[in-house]
């Protein structure tokens, strides 16, 4: 099984400046890092490498989008405006707290080719699946304004020029990162072709985002599901909704391309959010991906790299990601398997299961789910 791979060093050099967490610095705040910093990216990165992965996976060089690409996305408006502001030094994406240094739209530009990189490595059959490695992050962007970290929809842009130059129809997106990818269900509104469904800690990020009512408009009607997750899910509420909701959904679809949204902020270490998955956990998602990207599209699977901000454990998430996309083993395990993976925390609960009845009846009206499952 070959696996494409795409990180380029200039993903790293994306500057979010001193910032202290989510405040900049200044005044009582003294300058540190904001949470959206290289490290958890650099060093899943080195992992991959150190782990000897790297020698099993097809390297994918990452290629800038063109503006073409972009603007069959997002305004021009915003294009130009992320464009002044990098050229004069910096500025921010859009909702005043994504900030961005010089140079920062060249990278933004490599994080979106990067993508459509895996995407053509995918449709093209040079790699069965593939992980695209990117920062910025792309998710939460909206057509006129960046939002969250995230300045250009990596994702959607890959989507609207995989369907520009590979004449790609239905494409389903499936998110996990622990917060509501409002971005891509923003694009794609009222799209009958591309079914987005978000896994996420309910009402996290943006705030008051990502309701069962979220459904689509339109022509789009019926083709955006949102699974909002109580604070406190690990591995087996996370397992249950991608078999009980998400897999049954994509399935239902019948895609010819499988998008994947993949941040590791629901890690049981992460600083921005409330949730207990581990490296296993995630493990076992990409596993159940694999089957249905089987079933529907041949295998075809593409992981686009959104959130995580814990530097020490989202390498080990990733990597067993890739061990399960690439079917390679490294023997590297996760070292925290030992404090985490037994937690009480992972037993699905009683009101996390009326959650998912909640999504499974949602899933129902919308023609994503057959009566009886």
């Amino acid at each position: 099984m070959t696996t494409g791979y795409v990180w380029h060093e200039r993903y790293a050099w994306h500057d979010t400046g001193t910032h202290a967490g989510l405040l900049p610095s200044g005044g009582p705040i003294q300058p540190f890092q904001n949470f959206e910093s290289p490290e958890s990216k650099s060093r899943f990165a080195g992992l991959v490498e150190v782990s000897g992965l790297l020698d099993r996976l097809l390297r994918v060089p990452a290629r800038p989008a063109t503006e073409e690409d972009i603007l069959r996305v997002h305004t021009a408006e915003h294009l130009e405006r992320i464009r002044t502001a990098s050229a004069a030094g910096g500025g921010d994406a859009g909702d005043g707290a994504s900030p961005f240094g010089a140079g920062s739209y060249e990278i933004a530009l490599l994080a979106a080719g990067g993508t459509i990189a895996a995407t053509d490595a995918v449709l093209t059959g040079r790699a069965r699946n593939a992980y695209a490695l990117v920062r910025p992050p792309g998710h939460h962007a909206e057509p006129a304004r960046g939002m969250g970290y995230c300045v250009f929809a990596n994702i959607a842009v890959a989507i609207e020029w995989a369907r520009a130059h590979h004449g790609v129809r239905r494409v389903a997106v499936v998110d996990y990162d622990v917060h509501h990818g409002n971005g891509t269900q923003a694009v794609y509104e009222r799209d009958p072709g591309v079914l987005t469904v978000s896994v996420h800690q309910e009402s996290l990020f943006p705030q008051g985002r990502g309701t069962f009512g979220e459904q689509g408009s339109g022509p789009g009607a019926g083709t955006a599901l949102n699974v909002p997750l109580p604070a406190g899910c690990g591995n087996g509420a996370y397992s249950a909704a991608f078999r009980r909701v998400v897999i049954p959904a994509v399935r239902a679809f019948a895609p010819e391309l499988i998008m994947v949204a993949s941040g590791f902020d629901a890690s049981a270490a992460d600083p921005l959010g409330r949730m207990t998955v581990t490296a296993a956990g995630y493990r076992d998602l990409t596993r159940q991906l694999m089957e249905v990207a089987d079933e529907v599209c041949d295998g075809r699977l593409v992981m686009s790299h959104e959130g995580g901000y814990s530097p020490v454990y989202v390498p080990f998430c990733g990597l067993a990601v890739l061990e399960t996309l690439s079917g390679h083993d490294t023997g590297v395990g996760d070292p925290f398997s030992a404090i985490w993976d037994d937690s009480p925390q992972h037993a699905l609960t009683g009101w996390q299961d009326d959650v998912l009845r909640r999504a499974e009846e949602v899933a129902r009206g919308l023609g994503l789910l057959v009566a009886g499952t």
